[in-house]
């Protein structure tokens, strides 16, 4: 029995055993062979390193790690038998330290299966520089590895990319440091980008490409010139061989368009750009790569009323413009688009002229004026001195309120101060110009209360004149306040006791209206008396009747 299993082969057949095998047939992903038992075992293609270099009919070892399965077939490994006869001789082959070439099998967790002969395990840490996100990408690619630890009792051997990684870099780190000069022209790959610039990968060690150095023109960050793993040219800006760094610049390596400014945008010259940045004073427009230039929120149009340039304005909009200034030291152009088209300020005196009749909306009011809208973008504005004849007024709102219509007459024109100064009271005759024909002093007028103060009450008498009653002219008797006396809309009966052609303002009396001729000339005669030198003249009846109630 013994002689006829010896004949058959049969006695090979043992579990954990090397047998040689014949390849019968080849499959997309498994490779069968027989091994001369009672069936042929499955090999799966993964284990070989090129399933393309196997042949029909030839032999390869295999290890038998079961004799039959649940169906009757034997579970037979190529690679398994490759370890097994690799691992006597892998501390010849590779002991620690050396370099392995190996194919990584498999993911695993924390790590890769690498093959080396045997398998051999990598962490994550040591599979790069940087720990790599997905390890998924390593399977089925050859590597070099460093092997780092051999366990002879477990079997079991580690090795590491990264210090093959950074011994190879720093070998190649110095021979740059050795013959890196500023101004040469180096290639690299965008290694990481950051807020502040990018590290450039120049095959041996790291360069700093600032922001500032990246582009000619303005960059709001390095992510939106450079892309990660991106191949650029680089010039070297600085070396520091002793704190081994490097500044690189993206920018050097192309002509400075600053530098011949002038010549290509001369004032005056019609420029195509596109909207980059708006700010709260302007908006800047690139020109060309590099070249930005600032139109002012005031040169932008000649009659809108822009208070932030997004209502004329947004980012990416392409529009032309016109060159106003150059400042090449300071890389400032100063561009405008109002000038693209006639200012309107321009037809102004001759749409406008000195004496001409307007109508037009009050817009807005100032303390110092009403801002009366002649035409889009063309104001004009009339003084509170020009407002009206008959009295004095402290501000806009007591003659007009927003939205008003009114005429006025065009009394000046400014257009490079873009002025237009308007009247209203020149629309009517200077009552004051001949106010005799209207009050002497002694008039009894009546009138309308319309202001009441400290001091006295405003009276409003015929054609808008305005007349002022001291507080000492409202009662025989002495008062502490006006208002418990008279009030606004009241209507009065008063005498002019006083013309006041400088102010433009009568003086009345409501407790002289009453006095006879008798109690006039008395009250008279008794100031004469203790003022000699006075003229008597009755333009100081006011005079007069305050001296009275000061005796009294």
């Amino acid at each position: 029995m013994q002689e006829l299993l010896a004949q058959s082969g049969l006695s090979q057949i043992q579990e954990g055993k090397i047998v040689p095998g014949v390849i019968t047939e080849i499959r997309q992903n498994e490779v069968v062979v027989d091994i001369g038992g009672k069936s042929e075992g499955v090999i799966p293609a993964n284990e070989f390193i090129d399933i393309g270099e196997l042949q029909i009919g030839g032999t390869i070892e295999v290890l038998i790690e079961k004799v039959e399965n649940k169906e009757g077939y034997p579970v037979l490994s190529y690679d398994k038998a490759e370890q097994k006869k690799n691992w006597d001789n892998i501390l010849t082959k590779f002991p620690e330290g050396s370099v392995a070439t190996g194919r990584v099998k498999a993911k695993v967790k924390g790590g890769l299966i690498i093959s080396i002969g045997v398998d051999a395990f990598i962490p994550a840490s040591h599979v790069d520089i940087q720990p790599p996100k997905n390890l998924d990408q390593y399977v089925g690619q050859t590597y070099d590895f460093k092997v780092i630890k051999i366990d002879q009792l477990r079997k079991n051997v580690v090795l590491s990319r990264r210090e093959l990684i950074e011994q190879q870099r720093g070998e190649k780190r110095r021979l740059l440091l050795d013959s890196i000069q500023p101004g040469q022209v180096r290639k690299g790959v965008v290694k990481n980008i950051t807020d502040f610039g990018a590290f450039i990968d120049l095959d041996g060690m790291d360069g700093l490409l600032h922001i500032t150095d990246m582009s000619w023109g303005r960059i709001a960050h390095p992510s939106d010139v450079l892309k990660q793993g991106e191949e650029i040219q680089v010039m070297i800006i600085e070396v520091n061989r002793e704190k081994e760094r490097v500044s690189l610049g993206l920018k050097q390596t192309t002509t400075n368009p600053w530098d011949a400014i002038e010549h290509k945008f001369p004032v005056g010259a019609k420029v195509h750009g596109k909207v980059v940045n708006l700010v709260p004073y302007g908006a800047f427009l690139e020109i060309e790569p590099g070249v930005e230039g600032l139109v002012h929120i005031t040169a932008m149009s000649w009659t809108k009323r822009i208070t932030k340039p997004s209502e004329m304005l947004k980012v990416g909009q392409e529009l032309d413009a016109v060159v106003l200034g150059v400042a090449k030291d300071e890389q400032k152009i100063s561009l405008g688009l109002r000038q693209l088209e006639p200012n309107p300020w321009d037809m102004v005196r001759h749409n406008y002229p000195m004496g001409a009749r307007v109508r037009g909306k009050v817009r807005n009011m100032t303390t110092y004026g009403a801002f009366i809208e002649l035409e889009e973008g063309i104001d004009g504005m009339v003084h509170v001195s020009d407002m009206t004849w008959n009295r004095k007024v402290n501000h806009p709102s007591e003659v007009l309120k927003k939205g008003d219509e009114v005429d006025a007459i065009v009394l000046d024109v400014d257009p490079s101060q873009q002025r237009i100064s308007l009247g209203m009271k020149q629309l009517a005759e200077d009552p004051w110009s001949d106010i005799d024909a209207h009050f002497k002093i002694g008039d009894v007028v009546k009138g309308t209360v319309s202001k009441i103060t400290t001091f006295g009450a405003f009276v409003e008498l015929k054609d808008g004149i305005d007349g002022l009653v001291h507080i000492s002219q409202i009662s025989e008797d002495r008062i502490e306040k006006v208002k418990d006396h008279v009030k606004p809309g009241q209507e009065v009966t008063a005498r002019v006791v006083k013309i006041d052609r400088e102010e433009r303002r009568l003086g009345l009396s409501i407790k002289a209206a009453n006095y006879s001729s008798e109690q006039l000339a008395a009250e008279t005669s008794a100031f004469e008396a203790l003022n000699r030198d006075s003229s008597g003249d009755m333009m100081n009846l006011g005079d007069i009747l305050d001296a009275a109630s000061d005796k009294k």
